[in-house]
């Protein structure tokens, strides 16, 4: 016997066992990646030239590495659940799983090197 309503027994126990948290991410991905897509937008199209040099200077400056990285990791976690999702439900067998280790271990790898970069920028310089 269980205290629990039939809801709260079929709430978070889909298929996968995950429920609706999935959907709830790739939502949340998305209204953060909002703000962060419109930031950049509007603050490269306010640079006067958009050469390596002022690039350069201005990913090293204030807040923008901070705001850079969270677009990298936002937009990357992001494109990982989408790809995923596709996967799930139009792949099947062994290329199912393949696809989806190779799809974490690229958007893993997209992930780390734009922040290597932006590290890189802010650290070395503009040099």
């Amino acid at each position: 016997m269980t205290l629990r309503s039939p809801l709260g027994r079929v709430l978070n126990h889909g298929a996968a066992h995950g429920g609706v948290s999935h959907w709830i991410v790739e939502r949340v991905t998305a209204l953060a990646l909002a703000p962060l897509a419109i930031w950049l937008l509007v603050t490269l199209l306010a640079l006067p030239v958009l050469d390596h040099a002022t690039l350069s200077i201005w990913v090293a400056t204030g807040w923008n590495p901070v705001w850079l990285a969270l677009l990298v990791l936002l937009a990357s976690w992001h494109s990982w659940l989408g790809v995923q999702m596709v996967v799930e439900d139009y792949v099947h067998g062994l290329t199912k799983t393949l696809t989806l280790l190779v799809s974490t271990c690229v958007h893993a790898l997209l992930a780390l090197s734009g922040v290597y970069a932006i590290l890189h920028i802010v650290f070395a310089g503009t040099a």
